[in-house]
């Protein structure tokens, strides 16, 4: 037989197991999610942001990051820009520099070879000039070179420096193709324009003209 008390005790357990129960099946909707997600945020950047608070609005120091930045991309274009200006007349005082001496050496140099050729009577003193030029230089003291075919300077008998006339001289009698006939003289002519009683120089003779083959043949032979 089952006393009062025990059917209230009874009771009361079932009633406790009930509840538990209740409580282990317990869902939540998605709004409720939301909402602690959206609290757990919250919290976890107000937590973060506290050290920083001092600097301001965090969108500000964006924008301020953005700025700086912004600025900094237009003052590269502009060193840039500056840099270029530089190479500019950089280059272009190079240029002057070339051409004033383009201009020193055309009259230190070719100046006198093409005097020099005319002196010794060239046919061509331009043509001389192009033939010989490549063994005249200035040095990097501004004097006049005389060059051997190994590029070192060429020296005469006492030692000295050889000058470009004596070179352009030298180099005509070793080339007297590219020397103008020599005029005839006074006296009785030939028929080819030299007189008879003159002395022949044969080294300035060109063989390529026939009446100076002529002569030299014949100025062979009487000898």
């Amino acid at each position: 037989m089952t006393t009062d008390n025990e059917t209230s005790a009874h009771t009361e357990d079932t009633g406790s197991a009930d509840q538990t129960n209740t409580q282990a099946v317990k869902t939540y909707t998605q709004k409720e999610v939301d909402d602690m997600m959206a609290k757990t945020k919250t919290a976890v950047m107000k937590k973060v942001s506290s050290k920083y608070e001092d600097l301001g609005d965090p969108d500000e120091l964006r924008t301020i990051v953005q700025q700086y930045q912004k600025t900094q991309q237009e003052q590269q274009l502009k060193r840039g820009e500056f840099d270029k200006i530089l190479q500019d007349i950089a280059a272009k005082k190079d240029a002057e520099i070339a051409k004033r001496d383009r201009i020193i050496e055309s009259y230190k140099v070719e100046t006198p070879i093409i005097e020099a050729a005319s002196r010794y009577r060239a046919v061509n003193s331009e043509q001389v000039k192009s033939l010989v030029r490549n063994h005249v230089r200035l040095n990097a003291d501004g004097d006049v070179e005389v060059l051997d075919e190994k590029g070192s300077v060429r020296y005469d008998d006492n030692g000295r420096p050889i000058s470009v006339d004596n070179f352009v001289q030298t180099w005509l009698q070793q080339n007297p193709h590219f020397v103008q006939p020599t005029p005839s003289t006074t006296g009785t002519r030939t028929s080819i324009g030299v007189s008879q009683d003159s002395k022949v120089d044969l080294s300035k003779l060109d063989m390529r003209n026939p009446e100076h083959r002529k002569l030299y043949a014949e100025t062979r032979k009487s000898q």
